[in-house]
């Protein structure tokens, strides 16, 4: 038998944030629940601002009945010249009964102690206060605060409990909350509990009193006034998800609504007011004609025919916010872009200042720009310039704008555009599929700002542990690694990072790249054994190990591969023995057979020509494979004259030694 089920419990407003953090594991708690008393049954999850609610459309009313077995220790051990032993004893206390009801049965061969019951389920209502307690009690929603007398705490007070089955109220207390066939809807609508019949008449008060339950329709009314927006008013909605999100979780009447601000403040960046609206207002931009414009929508929750004071409210809410901006701007526009001051900040312990992380970056930079062709002086200035910023009062208000305020500042100030440029994308890329810097000079002020974080905390024994990584080197070093790629700078672990390390305390380079290379590993979306087979043989320089893999994964997934490698792993196996580090010397003299002749010639020619690419050269050299295939079958090739077997080996580990320069083949696995 089974009926619907409706959990509502009701709290003080929850803080959007660490809803939505929690909010991913929030039913599968449940469920673990579910699955512990087993009552599972599909259910849907809805939550408002005020509420977090469970909705089953069919509940099981009671568990079902099962049987449990035992199992014990075999009967040579339970019983000992006819008398039960002390295992016998303690196996049927823990089953609950005498010994004399314990049996035996054959078990893996032996007969060993069982024993079966019968257990019957209990009623739903029984287990339901309990299951509502452990999944409530379950969630970790990070800060938690007490109230009242209670020991106990949870993200915001609870304050009223609605445990429906069927029709019938079920008891449940929660935090000292007593459940009742009440719940509360908007508060402009009522602040007073409403009570209920059955479930259909919840769902029917909520929506009458102004409380839209399911999220994903706020989400859809929302962005619909989004869409009415811009047709009437002939904008665009910059729609950021991340605070879409929020928005959905602060609102259980959701209006959207189009303010406006002094077109004065448009003489700040746009990323000023874009900020200052999102982070203090949860405000969205509004573009036109593909320009931010004076204008703004906030997400109303209010309960209202007439909207005109709302928008007033938030109007009048967000002049002083970019009144500070521009007074900020202004501010910062007089001082300059100036450095003096970051000498009395702390980088690390163990590597100074930030002046002397400039410092550092700027003997890096200036190596790199060097070594790739690019202006030194812009590099050194723009290395220079780059974290003054930080002593700008914009960015103290808004410190996710370092970097984009120092570019605004330099050109307003007449600094090279190139320069402000790499300014401004300093950091970039912050994440795996971030933009990556749009110039050369970007780029390598980008290298060498993540080069220093990594040589430098590595030099002081900061080394990423585990899940743990602070200063984001993994990702420092995916940067790394694509920038060189994009921008196609020769970069080789070994050499260059020796190279730039002359200047940090003495440190094992080797720990610095095993660390490069486990993230190398991570980063390539291949089968392993491919990234693996290009490592192995030494590469190190990352622009051609991005090709050799890229290069080698092409090959692999060809349907051909499979019967390629069985050839060339058998190249690999002869040539086991041969030291392809040092020159292998083939004597045309001593070549006998018809089809090792054909091999050599085929692999003269093949040796013989330049290639445009990895690719091109690899299909090149496991094209041999039809006259290797023949000089497996037709050529003998440990034979006793040891001239001739050396001859032949030699032939075979040429070829391999080719590969090798690519790929150690017979590390691939598939």
């Amino acid at each position: 038998m089974r009926t619907t089920l409706l959990i509502e419990i009701g709290v003080e407003e929850l803080p959007a944030i660490p809803l939505l953090k929690e909010l991913k594991n929030i039913e599968k708690k449940y469920l673990s629940v579910l699955e512990k008393y087993a009552l599972v049954s599909e259910f849907e999850f809805y939550y408002t601002p005020r509420r977090l609610v469970v909705w089953h459309r069919e509940f099981p009313l009671r568990q079902e009945d099962k049987t449990e077995e035992f199992f014990g220790a075999p009967k040579a051990i339970a019983f000992q010249d006819g008398e039960p032993t002390k295992a016998a004893q303690g196996f049927a206390r823990k089953c609950g009964v005498s010994v004399e009801e314990l049996e035996f049965v054959v078990k893996g061969g032996k007969e060993v102690l069982y024993y079966k019951r019968e257990v019957k389920g209990k009623d739903s209502k029984e287990l339901l206060g309990e299951i509502v307690n452990e999944w409530i009690k379950s969630l970790d929603f990070g800060k938690s605060m007490r109230w009242g007398s209670l020991s106990e705490s949870f993200i915001r007070p609870v304050r009223w409990v609605n445990v429906l089955l069927g029709d019938e109220c079920v008891e449940v207390e929660l935090f000292g909350v007593k459940s009742a066939k009440t719940t509360r809807v908007h508060r402009q609508s009522s602040f007073e509990p409403i009570e209920i019949e059955d479930a259909k008449s919840y769902f029917e008060t909520l929506k009458n009193g102004g409380v839209t339950l399911y999220q994903e329709q706020r989400r859809e009314d929302i962005l619909q006034g989004f869409k009415s927006l811009e047709q009437d008013a002939g904008v665009k909605i910059e729609i950021d998800n991340a605070l879409l999100d929020e928005v959905v979780a602060i609102t259980e009447h959701p209006t959207p609504l189009l303010g406006k601000f002094d077109a004065e403040f448009l003489q700040l960046p746009p990323e000023v007011i874009i900020t200052s609206m999102k982070e203090h207002q949860r405000y969205f931009p509004v573009f036109k004609e593909g320009k931010l414009d004076n204008a703004f929508v906030v997400v109303s929750n209010a309960l209202t025919d007439d909207f005109s004071e709302v928008i007033e409210g938030n109007e009048r809410v967000l002049r002083p916010r970019l009144a500070d901006a521009l007074f900020f701007y202004e501010n910062d526009l007089k001082k300059g872009l100036v450095t003096d001051g970051l000498e009395k900040v702390v980088f690390m312990d163990g590597l100074g200042t930030l002046k002397e992380k400039i410092e550092r970056e700027e003997k890096i930079a200036s190596i790199l720009a060097q070594k790739y062709g690019v202006d030194a002086v812009k590099t050194k200035r723009a290395i220079e310039l780059a974290k003054a910023d930080l002593l700008s009062e914009m960015v103290y208000e808004f410190t996710e704008l370092q970097g984009l305020m120092g570019y605004y500042y330099a050109l307003a100030l007449g600094e090279d555009e190139e320069v402000a440029l790499a300014i401004k994308e300093q950091y970039m890329p912050n994440g795996e599929g971030d933009d990556l810097p749009s110039t050369s000079l970007s780029a390598v002020v980008a290298l060498a700002i993540k080069l220093d974080t990594l040589i430098g905390l590595f030099s002081i024994g900061m080394i990423p542990t585990g899940s743990r990584d602070p200063f984001a080197l993994r990702r420092a070093v995916i940067g790394i690694v694509r920038i060189v790629n994009e921008y196609g700078l020769k970069f080789d672990l070994k050499e260059d990072l020796s190279e730039l390390a002359k200047g940090y305390k003495e440190f094992d380079l080797e720990v610095l790249e095993k660390f490069i290379l486990d993230r190398i590993r991570k980063y390539y979306k291949v089968n392993p054994s491919i990234v693996e087979a290009v490592l192995v043989t030494g590469e190190r320089e990352l622009t051609a190990l991005d090709k050799k893999i890229k290069t080698l994964a092409s090959v692999v997934a060809s349907e051909s591969f499979k019967e390629i490698s069985a050839t060339f792993k058998r190249v690999a196996n002869i040539s086991t023995d041969v030291d392809i580090s040092k020159e292998l010397v083939i004597d045309e003299a001593l070549l006998q057979e018809e089809a090792e002749k054909t091999l050599f010639d085929a692999y003269k020619a093949v040796v013989s020509k330049e290639y445009e690419s990895y690719e091109e050269e690899l299909d090149a050299l496991l094209g041999l494979k039809p006259q290797l295939d023949r000089f497996f079958d037709d050529v003998m090739v440990n034979v006793e004259d040891q001239k001739l077997r050396q001859n032949r080996k030699n032939l075979v580990a040429s070829i391999y030694k080719s590969i090798y320069k690519i790929a150690d083949i017979k590390e691939v696995s598939v």
